[in-house]
Formats: structure tokens, C-alpha cells, sequence
């Protein structure tokens, strides 16, 4: 098979690198071929009609601390990969977003910085969900901007046969968040005008200083919003999700 892992740097990688790449335990590494990118997913599938959870990666190490873009967008933490270990339905999938883990040929810094929500991001990400998924109804989790890509899934992919769609710490319209934060706008990427018609629950941080809960709450349904106490944007240690 044709792919590179993105590595961390050769100094700073020499153990990390290897706790990053092994996943949950009974979980299976499946690379997913879909358009431009190959996509890396973590795997438990037991059951060929039972629904299935997938996991949507937010945008991992897109930046360093000086706001400068990073060579390499893979998350440095397991927190999304960890949830979705701790799932104990038949069928969960962890799914990375494009660039992250593997360096596919058409990787390009714009995939996890302007252009991370982009209608070429989306269709990987498609492609990469309904082979991974198949015919099974799916609940449809993301985290931070894997809750933008999961929104705009839900809204722009209707075959996807999404049942709930969960938001944990999530960015829900792109553009006020970076306006928000006086950030450069995302000018390559697609945004929600709305939010999709279809039953869902948004967990918010209540002390989330990447995604503020005044924005949450701006656009989702106060009956929609579970906040987490004690919480920050990457520390959700008191995380319930309920999933009916």
C-alpha cells in the first residue's frame, strides 16, 4: 500500500510517535482510500446492521503556540480516539481528518488551516464514512471542528444515513468563531448557515476558551446543549454522552 505516516519531527517522535499510532485496544487500523486523500480510522465492527458510531477528529496540531501553521496536523493528544475506545456499542469507527497520520500525495497546508472545511475536505471525508459505515445507520460525533465537518456532512450528503448527530466542544459556524477571536476568516472552507434538521445534542465545556459558550448557544437549541462542569475545551473527564 501506497502511504507515509506523518512524523512528528525525529527527535521529539522517538517515543511519542509510536503511543500515537497504536490504537484502542480491539479497535483495527484501516487506512480509507477516498479522493484526494487516504484517510486513517480505528475500527470496531461487530455487527453488519447494527448502527454505528463514528468518531470525527477535530483539527489537531493545524497551529503551534505562535499561531504560525504547523508542517504536520496530526492531534497530539488520543482525547477523540479515547472516547470513542470507551464506546461499548458493537460497531464504533474513530475517523481522522484528512492530512492527519497520513501524508497523502495531495496534502497541502491550506487542508488544515483555510481551506480545512473545503468541499474537497468533505467529499474525503464522505467517501471515507460511507465505505467505513456501509448500509449501517450511523450517530454522527464531532469533536471541536470535526463538529463542523460532521454538520456540513449531515447537510450536504443526505445518503448518509444519519440517525443523531453530537457535538462535543464543537464549532458550529466557522466564520463568527474566527470573527470572534479576530482570526483570519476560513476562505476556502464551506460553512452552516443553519444547523441541520435532524435530532441532536451539542456538549459544551463550561470552561471552554477555544469554542466560548456564548457562540454554542448562539446557534444550537437551549434544549440541545448539555454543558459539562468542570470542563475545559481538550479536559472532558466529566463527559456523559447519551446517545438516545
Amino acid at each position: 500500500m501506497n502511504f507515509k505516516f506523518w512524523f512528528l519531527g525525529a527527535i521529539s517522535c522517538l517515543g511519542a510517535c509510536t503511543s500515537i499510532m497504536i490504537g484502542p485496544y480491539s479497535f483495527t487500523y484501516v487506512p480509507v482510500q477516498a479522493g484526494e486523500f487516504e484517510i486513517a480510522s480505528w475500527q470496531h465492527l461487530t455487527n453488519a446492521s447494527d448502527p454505528i458510531h463514528i468518531y470525527i477528529e477535530g483539527d489537531g496540531y493545524a497551529f503551534d503556540r505562535h499561531g504560525h501553521p504547523t508542517r504536520n496536523p496530526t492531534p497530539r493528544k488520543n482525547l477523540v480516539r479515547n472516547l470513542a475506545a470507551r464506546d461499548d456499542v458493537a460497531n464504533v469507527a474513530y475517523v481522522a481528518r484528512p492530512c492527519q497520520y497520513i501524508k497523502s500525495p495531495g496534502c497541502d497546508v491550506s487542508d488544515w488551516t483555510d481551506g480545512r472545511f473545503s468541499a474537497t475536505v468533505l467529499d474525503s471525508m464522505h467517501t471515507a464514512i460511507k465505505t467505513i459505515a456501509k448500509n449501517r445507520p450511523i450517530i454522527l460525533i464531532g469533536y471541536s471542528g470535526g463538529a463542523m465537518i460532521s454538520g456540513l456532512l449531515i447537510e450536504k450528503y443526505p445518503d448518509l444515513n444519519v440517525q443523531k448527530w453530537i457535538t462535543i466542544a464543537g464549532v458550529l459556524n466557522h466564520k463568527e468563531w474566527t470573527e470572534y477571536f479576530n482570526d483570519s476568516p476560513l476562505k476556502k472552507s464551506l460553512n452552516l448557515n443553519k444547523l441541520p434538521q435532524i435530532s441532536q445534542t451539542h456538549y459544551i465545556a463550561d470552561g471552554d476558551k477555544v469554542v466560548p459558550n456564548e457562540l454554542s448557544r448562539k446557534w444550537a437549541k437551549e434544549s440541545d446543549i448539555v454543558v459539562i462542569k468542570d470542563a475545559r475545551h481538550d479536559s472532558l473527564r466529566n463527559l456523559k454522552i447519551d446517545f438516545d
